[in-house]
Formats: structure tokens, sequence, C-alpha cells
């Protein structure tokens, strides 16, 4: 298989965990080398070379390097053959549902959880303050609309390409695993369907590993 993989990042890094959480359903070896965030290490000179936008991960495979955690978790859909096939490439269908579940979650699930996320982890943490309520309020109701349709949806089908675990439902994980923490963790249980997709893929040996990683300070 060549040399091992480089992951340039923190395990709880949200972006990181989606690479990490990709590598690990492929069954691929890896390598994480730690990008320490708290000390700004991230925008120094050694990483701005490894990903110009000063962000976590960096992705590093022999001479390729890449960056953007969803573009690098397709790459490594793609390029292992072992494990779980991430872009059900087999079927066109569920294919085809793959990318569109992908791009829900870049441009509808992803602004508000993360939104809601930063308010209640990152604020008080990194920086010591509390959460601003106002914006948490008004991401839970942009998130409240997404998820009827997430519900909508699961109430057809196991996953949200269909009856087999994907990419689109891997990259929901991280975000959600923080959510899940928070005063607004009950977006996801008081929704049925949304709740036991919820419990069914982070109950996978994948995420259970890499989710150890993702507590605070870790």
């Amino acid at each position: 298989m060549g040399s091992t993989v480089k992951v340039y990042g923190m395990a709880m890094s949200t972006a990181t965990a989606r690479v990490l959480t990709a590598l690990e359903e492929k069954e691929a070896s890896y390598e994480l080398v730690l990008v320490n965030l708290q000390t700004g290490e991230h925008k120094q000179p050694p990483h701005l070379a490894r990903n110009p936008f000063g962000q976590v991960p960096a992705f590093e495979d022999g001479s390729l390097m890449l960056f953007e955690s969803r573009a690098v978790a397709r790459y490594i859909a793609k390029k292992y053959d072992s494990g779980t096939d991430l872009l059900r490439s087999g079927d066109a269908e569920e294919a085809a549902l793959v990318d569109v579940w992908l791009d829900v979650e870049a441009h509808h699930f992803d602004p508000p959880t993360s939104a809601i996320s930063y308010q209640y982890i990152i604020v008080p943490i990194f920086f010591g303050g509390v959460p601003d309520e106002k914006v948490v309020e008004e991401n839970a109701a942009k998130l409240e609309k997404v998820l009827d349709v997430y519900e909508e949806r699961l109430s057809k089908s196991k996953y949200l390409a269909g009856d087999s675990f994907s990419l689109a439902d891997l990259s929901h994980l991280p975000y959600t695993n923080n959510l899940m923490k928070t005063p607004k963790a009950s977006l996801i249980t008081s929704r049925p369907h949304v709740n036991a997709w919820w419990e069914a893929i982070s109950s996978r040996p994948s995420f259970q590993k890499v989710a150890a990683g993702m507590t605070l300070g870790g």
C-alpha cells in the first residue's frame, strides 16, 4: 500500500475527526501528527505550507498534500478498496444520493450545528466566555427546519443514501457528536428517526475510536 498517510491536525477538531473516521472505515493505516490549535501552530509557516488557509487537517499521501476535510474524505473513500464502500460506487442511484446528502450536510446542516457547537463548546473552553443565547436560538431554529427534512428522509430509509452506511452519514458524525454534548441535544433525540439514525452511526467502531479522542483537551 506504500507509505503510511499522515493527517496533520488535532483529535478534538471536528474536521480532523471526519478524516480519521473515513480512514478507520476504510481500514487504512495512518499517523496523526499533532497541530496544536491552542498555541496557534496552525497559523505558522510550516503548517501554512500544508494548508494555506491555516486550518486543520492537512493530509499527506506521499507527494500529495490535500486539505478541506470533505475533499480528503472523498479521496480516502475512492483510494482504498478495503473496508466500507462509503461512496456506494456500485449503485448509480445510491452514489448520487451520497452526493446529494453530502451537499446537504455542508450547506444546510453544518452551518447551524457548528454555530451552536461554537457557542457551547469553543467559547467557554478557548475564550473563557459564556454562550450567546441569541445566536444559539437563531441557529437552533434553522436546524429545526433542517432536521424536519432529515426526519422525513429517514422515515423512508435507515441511512441518508439508502439502506447502507455511506460517506454522507459519516460526514455528520463529528458535529452531531458535539451537538449531543450541548443543551440542544433534544433537536436530535426528539425526532425518532433522526435519533435512531444517530444511534446507529455513532455506535460504529470507527467513530467510537475517533470520538474517544474528541474529548475536550484530547
